[in-house]
């Protein structure tokens, strides 16, 4: 089933994309990711302009998001206050974000900027689970089982003025934190087209201190309020928003998430965190590899 993508200027399979949403809404579900950092590198590999991509991209993990955050805030897994402070720092992350991008498309060097951030982001941080994932599912080597330790937020954090009580997470810390974390990502979603969960999850749970049974839903509910944002200044300043695609991907995305949501409350969190550290990795390589390989025809344009 062949669709026309009209800023795109391309024709894809329309089940194919409808797929792609699908797993990346159930990649949402389960690991409180938008799913992003694994749709924009697929589309790219499908042959779509990484503009086109990383724009459309976010318009998707917006619906994926919405559907998990009403699964987890119905089992009270949602820090509505956390996730308020992250979004605010997300909002002017993402006009942040939208300056960089015009800068970076204007000297024509906007793809090779989204393939390197995907490399070094992806690959650092999908090393960092998958040791540390690992190191929880090993076995004790004295036959022991340790009692886990509980989670305390980075001392950089304890070190921030003007504390708040964050009730839904148990913590007393410096709204700076969450504010500071949320820009970030805010600048990322632009760039990337991603939600920016695998940013998010991790600090939240090593960085800020979050219970981990909140940080899922949270993290969701910061991605899905963010990337509305970075869709509107899409639409306003780079006009690279594909509807068609995006609209495809949300077909999929929606039930994905609902499913997603249902087995991550089965599964180990341990063995989930190897699965997205697996799945991290391989996209952080198929990235590297698409940047290092020479094409057999090489086209130059030079002024006469």
């Amino acid at each position: 089933m062949d669709v026309y993508l009209p800023i795109a200027n391309l024709s894809v399979n329309g089940l194919w994309i409808i797929a792609l949403g699908g797993l990346t809404g159930l990649l949402s579900g389960l690991f409180g990711v938008g799913g992003g950092f694994l749709t924009t590198p697929l589309l790219i590999f499908s042959g779509i302009p990484p503009t086109v991509a990383a724009a459309s991209a976010s318009t998707q993990v917006t619906g994926a998001s919405i559907s998990g955050v009403f699964a987890h805030a119905r089992r009270k897994g949602v820090d509505f206050k956390m996730g308020g402070v992250m979004i605010a720092g997300g909002v002017v992350g993402a006009i942040i974000g939208s300056l960089l991008f015009r800068f970076f498309e204007s000297i024509g060097q906007i793809d090779v900027v989204i393939s390197i951030l995907y490399v070094v982001l992806l690959g650092t941080i999908g090393s960092l689970m998958l040791r540390e994932a690992i190191t929880a599912l090993r076995p004790p080597q004295d036959g022991v089982t340790r009692k886990a330790a509980k989670r305390r937020h980075h001392r950089l954090v304890a070190m921030l003025p003007l504390r708040w009580r964050f009730y839904g997470s148990g913590l007393y810390i410096s709204p700076l934190a969450p504010l500071i974390l949320g820009t970030v990502v805010g600048i990322l979603t632009m760039l990337m087209g991603v939600g920016g969960g695998f940013i998010l999850v991790p600090a939240m749970l090593y960085i800020i201190g979050m219970s981990a049974g909140v940080v899922v839903g949270t993290s969701l509910f910061q991605i899905m309020a963010v990337t509305m944002v970075a869709t509107m200044v899409h639409a306003l300043t780079t006009q690279a928003v594909d509807i068609v695609l995006a609209a495809l991907l949300l077909l999929g995305s929606v039930s994905g998430a609902q499913i997603g949501t249902q087995l991550a409350q089965k599964a180990r969190p341990e063995v989930l965190r190897v699965i997205l550290a697996a799945i991290v990795l391989a996209v952080a390589i198929r990235m590297l590899v698409g940047l290092s390989y020479q094409p057999d025809e090489i086209f130059s344009v030079s002024g006469l």
